[in-house]
């Protein structure tokens, strides 16, 4: 006898996982494995031989490319190791927001769920980066340097949500207080050796931050 009871809907998508699993056209998944193959073999090297004793033009054989393509793809060698391919998806999903809400609750709400689909996929290979972070004094100095990226986009976010031409002093505050606890959230984690969820740890870091700005 057929069954004639309805399935139950699907659970619809969140924005973040419909951007995440967007499909990339034929050029965008070429870029992504050229930048996989680089990181691939960059961290394989690290480990066999350390960091500061592997070089560029290592990292760019070992992958079957030119250095001149590895300095494409990442500026210094040490942009290798701290950036990532989700900037884009965190500032679309933070845009998607209702222009309302206090960047804290989008932000919270966005970047644990992000952070939670990065460890299902990438687990391995954030926690090695994060290590070599706070193993390599060059790296904690470029991390130090390049907070200031992801800080500018996310005060770019907030001053378009308010229909600003400018960003006021509040939102610099709290930009600059978000973009540190993600660092320290991430930093902490690798000195714990990855054993707490980054995710539930972030969502508690940006929860205390909440408590102390109404922003």
């Amino acid at each position: 006898m057929t069954d004639t009871r309805s399935a139950p809907a699907p659970t619809p998508a969140s924005p973040v996982e419909e951007l995440i699993e967007a499909p990339l056209s034929l050029r965008e998944r070429k870029k992504l494995k050229t930048r996989q193959a680089l990181r691939r073999e960059a961290f394989r090297l690290f480990a066999e031989q350390g960091y500061e004793n592997t070089t560029v033009d290592q990292i760019a054989a070992a992958a079957e490319v030119s250095p001149s393509t590895f300095f494409r793809y990442f500026a210094t060698k040490e942009d290798l190791v701290l950036t990532d391919e989700y900037d884009p998806v965190m500032i679309s999903a933070l845009m998607a927001r209702p222009a309302d809400e206090p960047l804290l609750v989008s932000g919270r709400t966005v970047l644990v769920g992000l952070l939670r689909r990065i460890v299902e996929r990438d687990r391995d290979e954030l926690l090695v980066r994060m290590r070599l972070a706070l193993a390599v004094p060059a790296l904690r100095a470029r991390m130090t340097e390049s907070s200031a990226q992801p800080k500018q986009m996310i005060l770019d976010v907030m001053t378009e949500r308010a229909g600003l031409d400018a960003p006021t002093l509040e939102m610099r505050i709290t930009a600059a207080a978000f973009t540190a606890a993600l660092v320290e959230t991430a930093l902490y984690w690798a000195e714990q050796d990855g054993r707490e969820d980054i995710a539930d740890l972030l969502d508690h870091a940006l929860e205390v931050l909440g408590n102390g700005l109404a922003a």
